[in-house]
């Protein structure tokens, strides 16, 4: 497995600290928390389980209504109607005083809800509709000793009831069921008999359980809520990195136009002064108007001609990148032949390999149809890739050019040489620009750095793939592919129109060697 590269571990840095500074900030946030709130949580979480006791009870409301009227009704076959109409109207009123209580906190605005005024309220009302509740049980017992079953299934219905409802709000939930529980469970226990030991064993172990239902409920809402805030939380981040990001494109826009500006004014500036001192270091080095009365003048002469003639091919490579990178290059299509361009390539650089004692061997597949391309953009792509191999290829050394088909229908280059090769933990920075590698740094023929990458964007912007291939004292190798688009299918002959059809009918040769190239997908 290759290293990470600096910007992978610049990248992993950046997540790291911006974690470490989301996890203080969140500690910090949860400390304030805790000091502020009177429950041990979050000020809003106290605010949303109110708000959610205060639904549950508004949306249980003719439930409760149902289960007061049915329990009075039953109530009064062993207390009477009048005693039992006392205590319905009693717990009804009750019941609609935490109605219109629920109703005025939903009302209010967040701000002016004072957390302990309205849970102390809550509690205060379920305590006396938990009374209401001991009350009518105990009053039932009083006139009957044989309602035991009765009173612990009214219990059971409260408890149950009062722990869904005020599941949000722990501390009503205990004052409405507490009262009526220990009401249940006294009153069998003073009766001394085992069967109603075993109901009050039951009693108080269904109040355990209710209350560890109740627990468990109210974890799950505080840990929704919880969710939910960070939920939001991360809204807010992301939005805030947009806004940050959109900030920054507008900022790299205004820069890439700045650049490309002055760009556009340096190289005016600077092609003016290098014609004139590559012509006439040409004249000097050419001695043209008569021979150096000093030898020494002459090399000087072909040192400052081909200074300028570096400094001229650096300024067209950052042009052109330029211009791809601000989506300004524009491709001049046609047809042509890979191999051809290859072999173009080859004759120039021939003899620039024959001084460092390189050979270059050729292997093209016969009979390769034109490819849909830049022909300045394609032959810019070889002779960038060929010039790289032979600068980095030591003396002795060879160097392979191959042209063929792909496994889909395209077509792919492909120049490998014998040099020292690149690390592989060092490729992505002789692909970016103005990268190079330890071996161009040692090299005595050094370059810019900007050969690979044009190549490689001159290669996206065809469709294709650039793959570069490389291993220590194994050479390099990189593969250039073209997609099966651009690859122009041989033309059928064209069939002579019948004499049946009509003039009108008929299409000129060229009109239909035209057609048959755009059905070829050209």
């Amino acid at each position: 497995m290759s290293a990470p590269s600096s910007e992978d571990r610049g990248a992993a840095a950046d997540r790291a600290s911006l974690e470490r500074r989301r996890a203080a900030a969140k500690r910090v946030r949860e400390a304030r928390d805790r000091l502020t709130s009177t429950s041990g949580t979050r000020p809003a979480f106290d605010y949303e389980l109110l708000r959610q006791f205060a639904q549950n009870r508004l949306s249980a409301s003719v439930a409760i209504l149902l289960l007061i009227g049915t329990v009075g009704f039953l109530a009064g076959l062993w207390t009477g109607p009048l005693a039992a109409g006392i205590w319905t109207v009693c717990a009804v009123a009750i019941h609609a005083i935490t109605l219109s209580q629920c109703r005025r906190l939903l009302a209010a605005a967040p701000d002016e809800v004072k957390i302990t005024t309205w849970r102390a309220r809550f509690v205060l009302l379920d305590l006396c509709f938990g009374a209401a509740w001991a009350l009518n049980v105990t009053y039932i017992v009083e006139q009957d000793s044989g309602s035991g079953t009765f009173m612990l299934f009214v219990m059971l219905l409260v408890v149950a009831v009062s722990s869904m409802l005020a599941s949000s709000l722990p501390v009503a939930m205990f004052a409405a069921t507490v009262p009526v529980t220990t009401a249940v469970a006294c009153e069998l226990i003073l009766r001394g008999d085992v069967h109603d030991y075993i109901l009050a064993a039951m009693a108080v172990t269904a109040q355990g359980y209710f209350t560890m239902l109740a627990h468990r409920l109210y974890s799950t809402t505080l840990a929704t809520l919880e969710a939910r805030a960070e939920k939001d939380a991360l809204i807010g981040e992301l939005e805030q990195a947009k806004a940050k990001s959109d900030e920054a494109r507008r900022h790299a826009e205004a820069a890439n136009i700045a650049k490309s500006r002055f760009l556009a004014q340096m190289s005016h500036e600077l092609r003016t002064p290098l014609n004139a001192i590559l012509g006439f270091s040409e004249v000097m080095k050419s001695e043209v108007f008569g021979p150096h009365a000093v030898p020494t003048y002459k090399e000087y002469a072909g040192d400052i001609h081909n200074s300028g003639q570096h400094l001229l091919n650096l300024i067209n490579e950052i042009l052109d990148l330029s211009r791809i990178e601000a989506g300004r290059y524009e491709l001049n299509e046609e047809a042509v032949l890979l191999a051809d361009i290859v072999e173009d390539c080859h004759r120039l650089l021939k003899l620039r390999a024959r001084t460092r004692g390189l050979a270059i061997h050729q292997v093209f597949e016969p009979e390769l149809p034109r490819l849909w391309a830049d022909e300045r953009a394609v032959r810019q792509i070889v002779l960038n890739l060929l010039s790289n191999a032979i600068k980095f290829t030591p003396q002795g050394g060879e160097i392979w050019l191959k042209v063929g088909w792909t496994a889909s229908g395209g077509q792919y280059l492909t120049v490998k040489d014998s040099g020292p090769g690149i690390p592989e933990e060092e490729i992505s920075v002789v692909l970016a620009l103005f990268g190079q590698g330890t071996n161009a740094i040692k090299s005595a023929e050094q370059g810019t750095g900007l050969g690979l990458p044009i190549a490689k964007s001159l290669v996206d912007l065809h469709g294709g793939t650039f793959t570069l291939k490389s291993k220590l004292r194994e050479g390099t190798e990189v593969i250039v592919t073209f997609p099966p688009e651009r690859v122009m299918a041989a033309l059928g002959p064209l069939a002579e129109p019948s004499p049946a059809l009509a003039p009108a009918s008929r299409q000129p040769p060229a009109r239909a060697a035209g057609d048959r190239i755009t059905k070829a997908g050209i």
